[in-house]
């Protein structure tokens, strides 16, 4: 029977990709190899590194000013690659703190240079959004986590800032446009939305790399990576293939604009199911409501546990919160079927008959 994986990552990827994708561990376009071990230098796979790129520019807009590296070591290593790359010890970042991911890429970036943390809002457990702060002028960037998959908020609205904005995407990149133009430096891990664990996209303005006094190891240096083309070592080459598989089918899609209308279709279905059902109700903000990570809580813990027995006995996957925050959360990224969504608003109605 199908499962429906609302799982926050590894997550849900399109089942096209993935039969492509294995498929292309066996005989990789009838070469009698596997793709899995193929030369990373072969014309062959430098081919789908130039194709990932190139559709990473295409569908989010992207000009020539920037570059797109697939790197390793997950965004948890680019908490502190951006600060090591961005800021010498005597200047000054700000980061904005909306969760968890950001509060350890205040920690990591705080070893490279001074940290102001510019606005939080884990004053209330991190449901909200914090909508007014100021820079001080000294400011060499301004960080944010756009989505946070863990507590299910997101920015609606990009600050307009002027200095570069480095941003933590990793749950919510490619799932609508962005303004590129506002941003200096953009990470992601791929595992969320754009392919399987193992890479790391990481969209960088050419200028803002190596100009720190620092000395950088070689293998944290972008501006190294952005000379190589990703390519300076072997690449992590499955996940780059099916990262690439997934962003082909994407623009199939029709692109990060139609993706968005799907997301927002899905993501309204399920929140005006948690509003109106008597069992549940919502944990943030209803304006910086994620439209990838829906977390909510049962009403009582009787009905928690009874509703996540009853999830699991229907096959819904992975429905569970966070270890530290409990209650339930959806992840519904770019290829989650709206049939699951319908599927889990369905078994949430059929519970609250029974328990309501």
């Amino acid at each position: 029977m199908k499962k429906h994986n609302f799982s926050s990552g590894p997550a849900i990827l399109p089942q096209s990709v993935m039969e492509e994708a294995g498929k292309a561990v066996v005989d990789w376009n009838g070469m009698g190899l596997s793709l899995l071990e193929i030369s990373h230098r072969s014309k062959e796979f430098v081919s789908v590194m130039e194709e990932a790129q190139q559709l990473t520019k295409e569908l989010l807009n992207i000009n020539d000013d920037y570059s797109v590296l697939f790197l390793t070591g997950g965004a948890s290593s680019q908490f502190y690659m951006t600060a090591m790359n961005l800021l010498d010890k005597e200047e000054t970042a700000c980061y904005i703190d909306t969760g968890n991911w950001s509060a350890k890429a205040i920690k990591e970036a705080k070893i490279f240079g001074k940290i102001v943390e510019v606005a939080s809002s884990k004053d209330k457990e991190y449901v909200y959004i914090p909508k007014g702060f100021t820079l001080p002028n000294e400011a060499k960037y301004l960080h944010i986590t756009t989505n946070n998959t863990v507590q299910g908020t997101q920015f609606q609205e990009i600050p307009n800032v002027n200095v570069p904005l480095v941003a933590d995407m990793s749950s919510d990149i490619f799932s609508r446009p962005i303004d590129i133009e506002k941003y200096g430096l953009i990470y992601a891990g791929a595992q969320k939305n754009m392919g399987p664990a193992g890479t790391t996209m990481v969209i960088v303005r050419k200028d803002l790399v190596g100009k720190l006094n620092r000395e950088i190891p070689t293998m944290l240096n972008y501006k190294i990576h952005v000379d190589k083309g990703s390519m300076f070592n072997t690449p992590p080459v499955f996940p780059v293939f099916v990262s690439m598989l997934t962003l082909r089918w994407l623009k199939a899609q029709g692109g990060v604009e139609a993706i968005q209308k799907i997301n927002e279709a899905k993501a309204k279905l399920l929140y005006d199911e948690i509003d109106s059902n008597p069992c549940f109700r919502g944990r943030v903000a209803v304006e910086d409501r994620s439209l990838m990570n829906v977390t909510f809580f049962a009403q009582t813990p009787e009905l928690e546990k009874a509703f996540s027995e009853i999830a699991k006995a229907n096959n819904i996957s992975a429905i569970n919160g966070y270890r530290t925050i409990g209650g339930f959360r959806a992840s519904i990224y770019n290829a989650m079927p709206m049939e699951s969504v319908e599927y889990l608003v369905k078994t949430m109605r059929d519970f609250a008959k029974q328990y309501a």
